[in-house]
């Protein structure tokens, strides 16, 4: 039984960083402006939620099995950043990157109640959860130096990169201010 719960701890920690970070780069695409307009497709809001949601709940199962596959962790170290007795530092960031896509995936309902700049933060944090979990699964997964699982994670954080760096850039370009260019003879 324990080695049946150590394949599924490995499986639903894959699919539940695979379902983040489509999450994100959903949540990234969805929210971003196309010529000037945002894209509000009902069906795209719908994906992003399920996705995220989805992504908690393998995370959630990870956990689970983590712990009863009886591979030495504990739930101090399930649920207390620091508190493992070996590999800290990738427990750490698993732990920090659960709560972090915790918080983002629970005010995700209630989001009509509170201020959108509030919102807008917290939801924020499932940028640095992402990558905090890729870390994790790199560091502490037992698949991490396999190529399927380094090109399927290129793959995956490439997709979310893209979005991303478009968003940054988009901002960078609405708030620098205009420069207007001088008339020119030939035109």
């Amino acid at each position: 039984m324990a080695e049946l719960l150590w394949f599924l701890t490995r499986a639903s920690g894959i699919v539940a960083l695979a379902l983040m970070l489509a999450a994100v780069a959903d949540g990234l695409i969805f929210s971003g402006r196309e010529g000037g307009r945002r894209l509000r497709p009902a069906w795209w809001m719908d994906l992003h939620r399920g996705l995220g949601g989805y992504a908690l709940a393998f995370t959630g199962l990870h956990l689970v099995t983590a712990f009863g596959a009886r591979i030495g962790v504990t739930l101090a170290s399930v649920f207390v950043p620091g508190a493992a007795p070996y590999s800290t530092t990738a427990y750490t960031l698993g732990v920090v990157a659960f709560y972090a896509m915790a918080l983002t995936v629970f005010t995700t309902w209630p989001k009509r109640r509170m201020r959108r700049k509030v919102w807008h933060a917290v939801h924020l944090l499932s940028i640095p959860a992402a990558a905090l979990a890729v870390l994790h699964g790199y560091q502490l997964g037992t698949d991490a130096r396999t190529p399927g699982y380094l090109a399927g994670t290129a793959v995956a954080v490439g997709l979310v990169m893209y979005p991303l760096v478009l968003r940054i850039t988009g901002l960078v370009r609405r708030r620098r201010p205009e420069i207007a260019l001088p008339h020119s003879a030939y035109t």
